[in-house]
């Protein structure tokens, strides 16, 4: 989108009544509505990687529903996203449920397709096997980025039933292929019960620092925020979020729940608090709308994923006012 251009924002509720119509995320305009676009939002609905309960695969339109009810002014990061950046809905990427590698080659290109515009993605999942052949496709025009990782687990484990690509083991294939920063890799809510400390070993050799659930609760969000600024740096960023970072009681519809875990609450300060670290796409994965209660779940990752996108536009129009 050129500086002149004024970008197509979400239907007026005002005028349609939230519930009626189409449920693209924020109820914003599809990316064939307007042709082109700073930020896509993109479903990839996919979970043949998981390894306990499946259903992310219906995790992304589960988000846009819960995402009805969000508002075009950010007052925490006072902005109003939808009016500083095209965002548009850009559907799903249709990858095989039957065959993970051909799947993720396929959200791979697609990737391609959608950042060779410009664009940036923010991507609802799915489970996190999708995470690889993003990072993939964002280092291929950035070179290796820095990652926060967002989990209750590390999801750098080698293989289960000797399969590479799964929702466990993405950013251990990640690290192997040197798309990512080592020098900036953090996972963030890590917390409960490892196969044994080996892992933890594991996990440091690649390069991550780990900020664990307890660590966010003693600590607060801002401390939390500001560490993980200065360990990211000025680098291209690329966030990951599993909703399971989150405690059941904030986040009950996923596959692999683990007790002891944040609050929504500390997951949006934290991430607002990264506003000015270069966010280059992001992701959120692992809602599994079967087990949710009451769109808990949900609302709290279409609430992420609006921080996300506020962050994104936000740099985008600061970027386009320099120029």
């Amino acid at each position: 989108m050129s500086s002149n251009e004024t970008p197509r924002g979400p239907i007026d509720s005002s005028r349609i009544p939230r519930y009626a119509g189409p449920a693209t995320f924020a109820r914003l305009p599809r990316l064939d509505e307007v042709g082109s676009t700073d930020v896509a939002v993109v479903g990839v609905p996919f979970d043949a990687g998981v390894s306990y309960r499946p259903g992310a695969r219906f995790g992304g339109n589960a988000i846009r529903e819960a995402s009805r009810l969000l508002r075009p002014y950010n007052p925490a990061q006072d902005a109003s996203p939808f009016a500083l950046a095209q965002v548009a809905d850009a559907g799903d990427i249709a990858a095989n449920p039957f065959n993970i590698n051909e799947a993720v080659e396929t959200i791979e290109a697609a990737a391609d397709d959608i950042l060779g515009t410009g664009a940036r993605m923010m991507t609802l999942g799915g489970d996190h096997t999708i995470a690889l052949p993003l990072l993939r496709s964002v280092a291929r025009k950035h070179g290796p980025v820095a990652l926060l990782h967002f989990d209750a687990h590390l999801d750098t484990w080698d293989t289960y039933f000797g399969a590479e690509y799964t929702h466990g083991t993405p950013f251990r294939r990640a690290v192997e292929e040197g798309i990512l920063d080592t020098e900036a890799l953090s996972h963030v809510g890590i917390r409960g019960p490892l196969y044994g400390k080996q892992d933890l070993t594991d996990d440091e050799k690649m390069g991550f620092g780990i900020v664990t659930s307890s660590d966010v609760y003693r600590r607060g969000a801002d401390e939390v925020a500001d560490q993980l600024r200065r360990r990211i740096g000025d680098r291209p960023l690329y966030i990951s979020i599993d909703i399971d970072c989150l405690d059941p009681a904030h986040a009950p519809g996923t596959g692999t729940p683990e007790a002891g875990g944040m609050t929504s609450r500390e997951l949006l300060e934290i991430l607002r608090g990264l506003a000015s670290c270069n966010l280059v796409s992001a992701d959120v994965v692992e809602v599994a709308p079967a087990y949710d209660h009451a769109e808990i779940t949900s609302v709290a990752a279409s609430h992420t994923a609006y921080e996300l996108t506020t962050i994104m536009a936000r740099q985008i129009a600061a970027s386009r006012n320099d120029k």
